[in-house]
């Protein structure tokens, strides 16, 4: 019985971050865990994702590691992103509690700021990320929803569009437990 209600919990969670574009905040008023951005990424947290292109082909792999610390009045996340064809990557956002929930973040390869507001267990953040493009950029949009499913664990899916049409969709799975077993 346990094992029905954990698998119709993961599909009826699958099928929610699999229609992103028509989740709304206001459905997660009252949902637990509260997300809690800061407290989450707060130290140590590990992701792996994967890269799906609009077609559903997996792109890219990757993995993350994320440190999370005041610095001041901001929030400071350090990202290293190592991807299956060995490439690296870093990302240093710096994010501001503005109050209920809101949040407003930078990184060198966002466009202006990310916007993002927490309610319940879910954040969703949306922002313009420019990406190397051949000898070029380019600027695609995130509409980035992160639902928290326990003290350890985040789900995220991001829908990535440029010019209003969906290219394709990132999926990270947030732990703070690292891949050798230990938590943080």
């Amino acid at each position: 019985m346990i094992r029905h209600l954990t698998v119709a919990s993961a599909l009826a969670l699958t099928l929610l971050l699999t229609g992103c574009s028509s989740m709304k905040l206001e459905q997660f008023q009252g949902t637990t865990p509260a997300f809690d951005l800061t407290g989450y990424f707060e130290g140590q947290t590990w992701a792996h994702g994967i890269f799906e292109s609009r077609g559903g082909e997996i792109k890219r792999q990757f993995r993350v590691e994320i440190d999370g610390y005041w610095e001041g009045e901001e929030f400071v996340l350090d990202e290293d992103f190592v991807y299956d064809d060995g490439e690296t990557d870093q990302r240093t956002w710096r994010i501001t509690p503005t109050g209920e929930g809101r949040y407003v973040g930078r990184a060198g390869d966002i466009v202006g700021e990310a916007a993002g507001h927490e309610v319940g267990q879910a954040l969703n953040w949306r922002y313009v990320l420019r990406l190397p493009y051949g000898d070029s950029t380019i600027d695609v949009a995130f509409d980035d929803w992160m639902i928290r499913r326990s003290e350890n664990v985040v789900i995220n899916r991001a829908t990535v569009t440029k010019f209003g049409i969906r290219v394709g969709e990132v999926t990270l799975f947030f732990t703070k437990t690292d891949p050798d077993g230990e938590a943080s």
